[in-house]
C-alpha cells in the first residue's frame, strides 16, 4: 500500500470517527489538511488575512457537510472541492477593484540579498501575475491554480471541478493563453 492509499484509509476513519462524534478526529484532519487549504485560498485571494478566513470557512463547510463525504474520491480531494467553491463564490461576491499593493507588504531591502530595485520589480510583477490570474474565467482561474500551484494531476483537478479530464486541460490551456494576453505577451 503507498503512503497516500494509506493516508486516504486514515483519512476515511477520521471522517468515520468524527461523525460518531469524537470531535478530536476532524481537528485531526484539520491538522493533516490545513497547510494546503490554506494555499488554495492563497492563491485566489492574493493576501493572508482573506486566506485565512476563508480556509477556516472551508473547514466549517466541511464539518458541516461531512456526511455527505461519500468516500468516492479522497477525503483531500472532497476538501479542495469545497476549497475552490468556496474561493470562487467569495471572488464572484466582491466588485472586481484595482489591485494595489499595500506598502506593508513590500520587504525592506536586505543588503546581502537581492537588490532593492530588483525586489521591487518582481514584488510588481507578482502582484500584476496576481491580478491577471483573478481575471482569468472561474473555471480556467481554477485549473491554473490547482495545476501549476499545487500541481495536482488533470484527474485530481477534474474530481475537484466536477469536470472532464479533457474540460481540464482546455481551461489550464486558455488559461495560459488568457494570462500571456493580459500580461502583454511576455
Amino acid at each position: 500500500m503507498t503512503a497516500a492509499a494509506a493516508a486516504a484509509d486514515d483519512d476515511r476513519t477520521l471522517v468515520l470517527a468524527t461523525l460518531d462524534g469524537k470531535r478530536d478526529a476532524f481537528d485531526e484532519l484539520v491538522r493533516r489538511h490545513q497547510r494546503h487549504v490554506y494555499q488554495l485560498c492563497y492563491r485566489f485571494s492574493g493576501n493572508h488575512e482573506d486566506a485565512s478566513d476563508l480556509a477556516q470557512d472551508v473547514f466549517v463547510r466541511a464539518y458541516k457537510g461531512l456526511r455527505s463525504f461519500r468516500g468516492q474520491s479522497a477525503f483531500s480531494t472532497w476538501l479542495y472541492r469545497i476549497g475552490v467553491n468556496v474561493c470562487l463564490n467569495r471572488a464572484a461576491t466582491r466588485a472586481a477593484a484595482a489591485r494595489t499593493v499595500p506598502l506593508e507588504r513590500v520587504d525592506h531591502a536586505d543588503p546581502r540579498g537581492e537588490r532593492a530595485d530588483a525586489a521591487l520589480v518582481r514584488e510588481e510583477r507578482a502582484a500584476e501575475v496576481r491580478a491577471a490570474i483573478a481575471r482569468l474565467p472561474r473555471k480556467q482561474r481554477a485549473a491554473l491554480i490547482l495545476r501549476v500551484y499545487h500541481e495536482l494531476p488533470h484527474d485530481e483537478i477534474a474530481d475537484i471541478l466536477g469536470s472532464s479530464v479533457g474540460a481540464v486541460k482546455a481551461n489550464f490551456f486558455h488559461a495560459l493563453a488568457n494570462l500571456r494576453k493580459l500580461l502583454g505577451g511576455s
